[in-house]
């Protein structure tokens, strides 16, 4: 495999050492012991020396942790050795994680928050709604991940996928499907990668899924963002029916259901981001008829009348003690 390791790396291809997997449930007892394997790592696989080379002189460029089980203790231990390691190192050496699809991840949570990753590569939930529902969709909450939680405010998110319908026992998604997806987060989070599919030889066997992928990318920009407008209303407090749209810290958010609480990047919330953008968002003023708008601080009786933009999504929280009179245009 030396061979096969130094052409991929002759073309620009970055070849880790995946660590963990589906079935492993294991981890370290103490700090020292981690400390221990990321030296016998770095000396086997990475830039130290060893007797025993498994891929002789073929340097891999690093390691990705695919942790589905066991404890986490000690990981951020392992990835600082590895850190320490390749800090005078001639090449550069990645660390990368592939959580899974629940967010935060069960597994490396921890670690996430504390050690610095290059890239993760996120099972995020791949539904056949996703043109029609937010609710299970979770890119907005690693995208707020890495750029606010994260200690490498520079690491980048990739959609992890099936490559074909044998790849997985569920998630594979057309590839016309997978372009829209791809292309759509591409223009909506600044921290957007790329796409990770599992595998190489299920793309290739699927009519090239991969470069299908790649071409949609390229053909939307390639790298480099642009940050829209903020285009929703700002977030007042109030009601909103799910499927509201409101403009709030950066990002639009869409209610995933009927919502009151504040916009959050909170997995179990009533909230989910939809992009991140720049701008204020926009004001309502709404001057109906000469009615006053409806305010939520106001206290209203019986005979009282209020305009309301509901078309947008927001309803008084004590909608149900309204009486629409007529719809009016202005």
């Amino acid at each position: 495999m030396a061979a096969d390791i130094s052409a991929c790396q002759a073309k620009g291809k970055i070849v880790t050492l995946s660590l963990g997997g589906a079935s492993a449930s294991v981890g370290f007892l103490s700090d020292g012991q981690a400390a221990t394997f990321a030296q016998t790592i770095w000396d086997l696989f990475l830039g130290g020396s060893s007797s025993i080379r498994p891929f002789g002189t073929a340097v891999l460029d690093g390691i990705d942790l695919d942790i589905e089980g066991g404890s986490s203790a000690s990981y951020t231990t392992f990835i600082n050795t590895i850190r320490s390691r390749a800090s005078g190192a001639s090449k550069k050496y990645y660390i990368t994680a592939a959580p899974q699809c629940v967010f935060p991840d069960a597994a490396l949570s921890s670690v996430l928050n504390a050690a610095i990753f290059d890239a993760v590569y996120g099972s995020i939930t791949i539904l056949a709604v996703f043109n029609r529902s937010v609710k299970n969709w979770n890119f907005g909450l690693w995208d707020d991940w890495a750029r606010f939680t994260s200690p490498n405010k520079n690491v980048k998110i990739y959609i992890g996928a099936p490559a074909s319908p044998s790849a997985a026992g569920s998630g594979y998604q057309h590839i016309d499907t997978m372009k829209n997806i791809s292309v759509s987060m591409r223009k909506s989070f600044p921290s957007f990668g790329g796409v990770m599919l599992w595998d190489v030889s299920q793309a290739y066997a699927n009519g090239r899924y991969d470069l299908a992928v790649k071409n949609a990318l390229v053909a939307a920009g390639g790298t480099g963002f642009t940050f829209p407008a903020c285009s929703a209303p700002v977030w007042t407090a109030g009601d909103y029916v799910g499927g509201s749209l409101v403009t709030y810290n950066g990002y639009v958010w869409q209610a995933k259901w009927y919502a009151s609480s504040q916009p959050a990047a909170n997995p179990n919330g009533d909230w989910s981001a939809l992009t991140a953008c720049t701008g204020s968002g926009m004001a309502l003023t709404l001057t109906c008829g000469g009615v006053a708008a409806w305010a939520s601080t106001a206290i209203y009786v019986g005979g009282n009348q209020v305009t309301f933009q509901y078309v947008l999504g927001h309803v008084p929280s004590s909608e149900s003690k309204f009486l629409k009179v007529s719809s009016l245009d202005g």
